[in-house]
């Protein structure tokens, strides 16, 4: 008897779960939704630097529109914990499936590759990991210490799963003391079922307000996409549940499909829309708002941490002189 043996590996399909969803329409782009394809001299040395050191960002797993723009300043957001998540987000293009083991190396990689930049600011995100039994949340702390460690100068933003039923874990992370703790809700709470089921919102907003009473000093931020069939009340009553939390900084951006298994774009909302978002914010307390068609969590995060800080200082100052 012969045994033929299939030597050809098979690529694992990116979105495994997604797979037998029917293909949703793909709305047109309006003119305002335009970006420069990546091709510059700084988002090629920025490339090489981020594939050297072995590192993933999600600038390229989640297809950012900004990708040209960041990585030919040198700025990238540093994705953590391997390019797998156990999650299944509708609007998110990240792999889903079974991870891998943590790398050990990978905060050393990590703090090499922001010296390497140069960056004054970074912004250290990562996969969905709830096989583990933290969430990789020690994983996130050893990040921080390595780039303290390698630049000391930089500051450090991380954007963090909800760690849901990981009791314990959002107190390591506060206690690495990062300049600013974000954790995105993503869209408002009639939509979770369907945009982002695996999580809860009322604990991402805990979540949010823990951070606070833990250490006042960090700054907080958040963010949600917009066309997803949100109405504009509920944006609202977002942004109260998050200065409810003591939240400092919210981001709003357009949702964009990243293929069609994914959940449709149900409106593209116009830049003066966004305009009114922004004003309505800032009315309700936040120091600082993003709001634009491409506006995204990690999008000039160091200009943002500078007005950011800035914000803070004069609130302090009138609040003294009253």
């Amino acid at each position: 008897m012969v045994t033929v043996l299939d030597t050809v590996a098979k690529s694992r399909p990116r979105h495994p779960e997604k797979a037998h969803r029917p293909d949703q329409e793909v709305l047109k782009k309006p003119d305002w939704i335009r970006v420069k394809a990546p091709i510059s001299r700084g988002y090629l040395e920025t490339r090489e630097i981020v594939k050297s050191n072995k590192l993933v960002t999600v600038c390229e797993e989640a297809g950012c529109p900004n990708i040209g723009e960041c990585w030919e300043k040198k700025h990238a957001t540093f994705m953590i914990m391997g390019e797998i998540c156990t999650r299944a987000c509708a609007f998110c293009n990240v792999a889903t499936g079974i991870p891998g083991p943590l790398d050990p190396n990978e905060p050393a990689n990590v703090a090499k590759a922001v010296r390497e930049m140069g960056l004054s600011h970074v912004v250290i995100t990562s996969v969905d990991r709830d096989d583990l039994a933290d969430g990789g949340a020690q994983h996130f702390a050893e990040v921080i210490f390595a780039i303290r460690e390698a630049a000391p100068a930089t500051t450090i933003e991380i954007l963090t799963p909800d760690f849901l039923r990981k009791e314990g874990a959002l107190d390591v992370v506060v206690a690495a003391k990062p300049d600013v703790f974000n954790h995105n809700l993503e869209t408002v709470p009639s939509k979770y079922l369907t945009v982002r089921p695996g999580a809860r919102y009322f604990h991402s907003i805990r979540l949010l307000q823990r951070v606070k009473e833990l250490d006042p000093s960090i700054f907080t931020k958040s963010g949600i996409m917009v066309g997803l069939g949100e109405e504009r009340n509920e944006v609202l009553q977002l942004m109260d549940d998050l200065r409810s939390a003591d939240v400092d900084f919210i981001t709003i951006g357009q949702y964009l499909q990243p293929t069609r298994k994914h959940h449709p774009v149900k409106k593209f909302v116009t830049p003066e829309e966004f305009k009114s978002y922004e004003t309505i914010a800032y009315t309700k307390g936040f120091l600082m708002v993003s709001s634009s068609p491409l506006t995204r969590s990690s999008h000039h995060a160091g200009e943002d941490f500078a007005r950011l800080r800035a914000a803070r200082e004069a609130r302090f100052s009138l609040a003294k002189s009253a």
